[in-house]
């Protein structure tokens, strides 16, 4: 299970992060696609390179995430472009449905695909948005792995949309609250919501219940209703909380603070989550992307230390994926 969040700083640039909770790591780490790295889409064909020649970015952008490679492919969990514009997957088990062959007419991507496609193609949500109105997701692996079902975020300075493929095709929602943990489908979310309308940070006023006066101990009364169990209904709901009511900050190190503070409020302990198969389910790491330096951040469940890897400090020109040393 997993957790994303999108904010800007007061200067409109990109933050954006993730946790991501499971049983075991997959061995990933900070990976580059280079802007001459040359890729072939798993069913490119005259559908495919026609929506790019009429929506993408003329050139390809370099791009930097968390994740594992494959056939030479970049198997994102989630990344970012050079231009600030930000994606990551999340699992989105028994709503996720994926084609099983590739539909005529449309862009077909593979799943795994998604993340590069994305952030390779376009500079922001708006134009990935009227691309992807024409992808079907096709429910092909990589490398002998089964397809991973999910759902994905996709953010940029101003705004973010969640995309979630099922049965009946594609769907494409503005993210109002920024964020997005697992199933059920991102408007049940949004809906449920609305329940919690009245938690605040404020302190409750003092109120009367017949000749008893009833005054809160302290701060944090206001939040009582919050869940605080690791559920993806009560995550979502605890992540809008946080990320919607943080001031906004102005400097690099301030945002990642609140960017890493704001994934810890809803980070799986070890011991505390069981998952069926019998194994603990923990917060394996948590990555964040800076749009104004270009930069991903990186922690491990194992090592509190947040490492940096800045796009700007590899060669972006390679024509050779670049794999990050930690």
């Amino acid at each position: 299970m997993c957790t994303s969040v999108r904010f800007s700083d007061a200067a409109g640039n990109t933050f954006f992060g993730r946790n991501l909770d499971w049983e075991f790591g997959y061995g990933e780490s900070p990976v580059i696609a280079p802007r001459n790295w040359e890729h072939a889409w798993e069913f490119e064909d005259e559908t495919h390179k026609q929506t790019l020649a009429n929506l993408a970015d003329p050139d390809p952008h370099a791009v930097i995430g968390i994740g594992i490679v494959a056939n030479d492919t970049p198997l994102y969990f989630d990344c970012m472009n050079e231009n600030g514009l930000a994606i990551a997957g999340l699992l989105f088990a028994g709503f996720a449905k994926y084609e099983d062959a590739p539909v005529a007419g449309k862009v077909n991507l593979a799943a795994f695909e998604l993340p590069l496609w994305v952030t390779r193609n376009f500079t922001t949500v708006s134009q990935a948005e009227e691309a992807l109105k024409n992808v079907a997701i096709v429910g092909k692996g990589v490398a002998g792995m089964e397809p991973s079902y999910l759902h994905w975020m996709i953010a940029d300075g101003t705004r973010s949309i969640v995309v979630e493929y099922m049965a009946d095709g594609m769907h494409i929602y503005n993210d109002d609250v920024d964020v997005l943990a697992n199933q059920p489908t991102f408007p049940w979310h949004m809906e449920n919501l609305r329940s919690y309308y009245m938690v605040s940070p404020e302190v409750p006023a003092t109120c009367t219940w017949g000749s008893a006066e009833l005054e809160a101990y302290g701060t944090g009364a206001g939040m009582r209703a919050l869940p605080g169990d690791y559920y993806s209904t009560s995550r979502f709901l605890r992540v809008a909380y946080l990320n919607n009511h943080y001031p906004t900050k102005d400097t690099e190190g301030e945002n990642v603070t609140r960017l890493f503070k704001t994934l810890q409020g809803v980070a799986m302990i070890e011991g505390a989550s069981i998952m069926k198969t019998g194994n603990v389910e923990k917060t394996i790491f948590a990555s964040g992307y800076s749009g104004a330096t270009g930069t991903c951040y990186y922690e491990k469940y194992e090592d509190l230390a947040v490492r940096s890897y800045r796009l700007a400090d590899h060669d972006l020109n390679s024509s050779q994926l670049i794999m990050v040393e930690e």
